[in-house]
């Protein structure tokens, strides 16, 4: 099955190549490069807890005891149990070995993007970028996504727990400080228009 997998990203890889080629290496802002995988990294795990049954529920104990002296148990919903989120974070920086830098056509904006899209086909985004020449076949990419999981994994449990609003910003922006509103607010705009431009070309 992984096998099968690797060879439909090589397949897309160089289908890619035949249509739009590749832009030369180019000098990358790895600030921005880590903001945007703190930003990628938040989206594969929310997409990997969306994909859990809400009815699912493990039970979890305290050293509380009831009037009996029996410890005191209850349910949560998977989703939000501190041990599934750790197994996720274990494993989610591989998903970034399916991930390449590019840059957007429209405005040369920097971003990086999944080469499969969720059902299992090319991600449409990819027609509207350049990808970036890599020397290192992306595996920064993964580095970066194994240091930002290490270093602040207490944080993302303790967000993704509460179900905090925006996870995406409060990691990323607030604790990690690897964004800036500005990095937020433009890759959004730049989405916009791109979505924008991809309307009018439609009509």
């Amino acid at each position: 099955m992984l096998i099968k997998y690797d060879m439909k990203i090589l397949i897309v890889t160089f289908s890619l190549f035949l249509t739009n080629g590749f832009v030369k290496t180019a000098e990358i802002d790895n600030k921005l490069l880590k903001c945007l995988v703190c930003r990628s990294t938040v989206k594969e795990i929310e997409e990997e807890l969306a994909k859990i049954d809400p009815s699912r529920e493990i039970e979890i104990g305290n050293y509380r005891l009831d009037a009996q002296g029996n410890a005191i148990h209850k349910k949560i919903p998977l989703a939000q149990s501190e041990v599934h989120i750790s197994d996720i974070l274990d494993n989610i920086c591989e998903k970034m070995s399916d991930y390449v830098r590019a840059t957007y056509k429209s405005n040369g904006q920097l971003t990086i993007l999944n080469l499969m899209s969720p059902s299992g086909s090319m991600n449409p985004e990819m027609s509207k970028v350049d990808i970036i020449q890599d020397g290192d076949l992306n595996k920064s990419l993964k580095y970066y996504c194994e240091g930002i999981v290490e270093e602040f994994e207490d944080s993302m449990i303790s967000l993704f727990i509460r179900k905090e609003n925006d996870i995406e910003e409060q990691l990323c922006t607030n604790v990690s400080k690897l964004c800036n509103s500005t990095d937020l607010n433009e890759d959004d705009e730049d989405n916009e228009e791109n979505d924008i431009n991809e309307e009018h070309y439609e009509l």
